[in-house]
């Protein structure tokens, strides 16, 4: 997990557990992180439209803070409310989005919600995996942890590691393969 999410992760649970220093701490840095990503969303002529947005997505995020999952990432949750957001926005005072060809890659490069998105994708396919298989993917192929090093930190021999990801990872591909099965019907 990057640095953000897990700072803004930490801050939502502990306010999620009655902490109100955590929740203002939270919703002062979350105001910072929208409003500029509000800001990179919007064209000139809408830009004094972003702390509105701010507000109503902390507004959003306030009212729907029960709705949060856990185990998932948080700036995920996050960014779903304010895209929502902003395309209530767009609707409401029928704006069509646009961006200059000169900035598309820049839009791309500092959009993190489909990062954000792919490991929820990422955690929720890695769940359907027994917990032993799930840990050994996870160390080896997200962290990049070599086949020695969570052989040795684990106990287990490298063949029995290489094993154990095999598995997981043929149990994974057979539940995508069957979800495509189920997409074509």
């Amino acid at each position: 997990m990057n640095s953000i999410e897990t700072r803004l992760k930490e801050l939502m649970l502990a306010s999620l557990a009655g902490d109100a220093r955590s929740y203002g701490i939270l919703l002062n840095d979350v105001a910072k992180h929208l409003r500029s990503y509000f800001l990179r969303r919007l064209a000139d002529a809408h830009k004094s439209d972003a702390d509105d947005l701010v507000q109503e997505t902390l507004m959003a995020l306030h009212t729907r803070r029960a709705t949060y999952e856990v185990d998932r990432p948080f700036t995920a949750w996050l960014h779903a409310i304010a895209r929502y957001k902003l395309i209530d926005h767009f609707r409401r005072n029928r704006i069509r989005a646009t961006v200059p060809l000169d900035d598309v890659e820049d839009l791309f490069v500092q959009d993190q919600s489909d990062a954000a998105a792919d490991r929820m994708d990422v955690n929720r396919l890695l769940q359907s995996v027994p917990e032993k298989s799930r840990d050994l993917i996870y160390r080896t192929k997200i962290e990049g942890q070599s086949i020695a090093e969570v052989a040795q930190s684990t106990g287990l021999s490298e063949t029995s590691v290489k094993v154990s990801i095999h598995r997981g990872i043929r149990a994974i591909t057979a539940r995508l393969k069957g979800n495509a099965a189920n997409d074509d019907k």
